[in-house]
């Protein structure tokens, strides 16, 4: 099973680890397309901290952040499943889980990035700024630079099992499966049921749609579960108590879509 998940706008204090070392990372077929990206971010937040900020989206208050990216080739590394946190890691809990489900984090787990394209949660990066939907000046919207290196790499990367896509809009974006790799891809959402008035309604709740995709992330590297596709997916979400409604592909090539349905936000 290969778990999609998107990245965190927070993340965590880099610590005194080693500096980074791009050759190192999960999926070397991105290394090219990295190390552009890195550039192109080094030097413009080097160059103009202005507009390194218009650029990255970033308000007054997180111009260090600028600064931060600057120092990214010599920063200290920690591994991605600890830079990354908020609300889906504080859910997942990578560093409580048993030494069995570490090991199963550290295989199936994958998180895109704006700055990386991917990487494996035991990958050693630094703490950096710059999310999926930011435009650098040399090399346009990074959603769309990632496509092709992503495409190059990704079906190896999915193997021939389950892909679970947890991955908010920002990121689907830089890889949509395709072809038989597609067919066997779980697309989930978390919707609140609420009743109003005898009625029932549903939303998307930004919080406990991470919250309760982490629970659910954890919930599958606990059990030690290991669906073969969607439709084995969806038996074993249920086994473990989440109200999961499925919708098969209606033609070939096309993704399962999941709506994961709660009725309490915590």
């Amino acid at each position: 099973m290969l778990v999609l998940l998107p990245p965190s706008e927070g993340k965590a204090a880099p610590g005194r680890g080693a500096p980074l070392k791009l050759e190192s990372l999960s999926l070397p077929g991105l290394a090219g397309a990295r190390a552009t990206v890195l550039d192109e971010l080094v030097e413009l937040c080097l160059a103009d901290g202005e507009k390194a900020r218009e650029v990255l989206g970033l308000s007054d208050g997180l111009r260090g952040e600028i600064a931060k990216n600057a120092e990214l080739r010599t920063a200290a590394t920690r591994p991605a499943g600890e830079i990354y946190t908020g609300v889906l890691y504080d859910a997942l809990g990578l560093a409580t889980l048993d030494a069995a489900a570490r090991r199963r984090a550290g295989k199936s787990l994958l998180v895109f990035s704006g700055l990386w394209g991917a990487v494996r949660v035991g990958d050693r990066i630094p703490s950096y700024r710059c999310s999926m939907g930011v435009k650098l000046p040399g090399l346009g919207a990074l959603g769309a630079y990632w496509r092709g290196p992503m495409a190059a790499v990704m079906p190896e990367a999915a193997g021939d099992g389950l892909v679970l896509d947890l991955r908010s809009s920002a990121y689907t974006g830089a890889w949509k499966p395709v072809g038989e790799v597609a067919e066997r891809t779980a697309s989930v959402r978390v919707l609140q049921s609420q009743v109003v008035d005898g009625v029932e309604k549903r939303s998307v709740v930004s919080h406990f749609n991470k919250a309760t995709k982490g629970r659910m992330v954890r919930d599958l590297l606990t059990s030690g579960a290991r669906p073969k596709g969607p439709a084995e997916l969806v038996e074993v979400l249920r086994g473990l108590g989440y109200v999961v409604e499925a919708r098969a592909p209606e033609r070939a090539g096309r993704a399962w879509a999941l709506d994961v349905v709660v009725t309490e936000i915590h």
